[in-house]
């Protein structure tokens, strides 16, 4: 029996999940609110500063709820934009925080999971541990080409979802994920990544990150491409104003004038004649790319999964169904459940059945 701690950091916009966890049993969660204004402040400052805040709120919040610390063994964070890896855990060590400080490959608040894992891990003499995050790569080089050698299509996504929903799937109808063809849909708060997953790599999929596949309640997914040019020389915006359009600005926020799920949900169940167009325009074009990854499979489908909150709604899921219900079995996981994916990483390294990678 694991009798050791595995403490989960998972840092959101402008929160802070914490979750404590023996084992497999939930000890502890808590979502911690950060103060807006000092964030807008600190996001001028730098990560090193932005990880001490959230550090120290991390700390004060386990000391006030009374947490053994020398009961601890693991610190896994939330998976940041790093370069191309292979799926699986990895130790946080000096070259990760490195490039998550620097933002290698981007700046996102998802490179604070790692370096706040790192910061407390060596306080409490832990292991900082970081899994799938969302820079895991297996495509196939076809699935990279994107019409001009300037330009390579990056494997960007919900790995840690992705890889997490798709094992629970393959685990419930008795198979091996590695035996396994699926597409799989992560409708999250920021973009929304559908992937091809055969047996076991996930060969090709959308960059949910900075604009590709379908529009979400944030972001634009991929745009005319001529139109956007035009755009970007127009005068009109600065690079970061056209980014922040792209990547905080677009979807659904864009065209109903709030990214606040609760009052979009309202929208909708009120009847709102635009929110519920809005809502079937996101359907269809996530049916549209599921169904692309159907002949990236060669048609060959075990299983389609949709993972995500947005899932609750019964019109958006009926709007995807009937426009891919042919391809495969629909197999439903209305959550994200980020945190429970971290802890089962963890307490899969504690029993010595994942690998704990070194990054280089």
């Amino acid at each position: 029996m694991i009798n050791k701690d595995i403490l989960v950091i998972y840092p959101e916009t402008k929160t802070t999940q914490v979750a404590l966890y023996k084992g497999t049993s939930l000890l502890f969660l808590k979502n911690i609110k950060h103060d807006i204004q000092k964030l807008d402040i600190l996001k001028g400052e730098g990560m090193e500063a932005r990880m001490k805040y959230r550090t120290e709120a991390v700390l004060k919040e386990l000391t006030d709820n009374d947490a053994d610390f020398d009961e601890i063994e693991i610190v896994v964070g939330r998976g940041g934009v790093l370069k191309p890896l292979n799926a699986g855990v990895y130790e946080v060590n000096k070259k990760m925080v490195h490039d998550l400080k620097a933002g290698l490959e981007g700046i996102h608040h998802t490179n604070l999971g790692g370096l706040i894992a790192y910061e407390i891990a060596n306080k409490i003499n832990a292991k900082p541990l970081l899994t799938d995050p969302v820079s895991v790569d297996e495509m196939d080089d076809l699935a990279r080409v994107s019409g001009h050698p300037l330009f390579e299509r990056k494997s960007i996504f919900h790995a840690l979802n992705q890889k997490y929903f798709a094992r629970r799937y393959a685990k419930a109808h008795h198979a091996d994920y590695n035996d396994l063809n699926l597409i799989v849909a992560t409708i999250g708060m920021g973009g929304i990544s559908v992937a091809a997953h055969r047996k076991g790599n996930v060969v090709d999929v959308n960059n949910a990150y900075d604009g590709d596949g379908p529009f979400s309640i944030k972001r634009t997914g991929s745009l005319p491409v001529g139109d956007l040019v035009h755009l970007c020389y127009s005068g009109k915006y600065t690079e970061d104003e056209v980014i922040e359009m792209i990547t905080q600005k677009g979807g659904y926020a864009a065209y109903l004038g709030t990214a606040d799920i609760n009052k979009i949900n309202e929208m909708v169940d009120s009847g709102d004649e635009k929110a519920l167009f809005i809502s079937d325009a996101c359907a269809y074009q996530v049916s549209k790319e599921i169904a692309s990854m159907c002949a990236v499979l060669e048609q060959k489908v075990d299983a389609i999964i949709l993972t995500g909150n947005i899932f609750h709604s019964e019109r958006f899921l009926s709007n995807i169904q009937k426009r891919v219900d042919g391809i495969a079995e629909f197999a439903l996981y209305p959550s994200i459940n980020d945190v429970e994916a971290l802890a089962a990483n963890g307490f899969l390294v504690l029993k010595g059945e994942l690998e704990v990678q070194e990054y280089e």
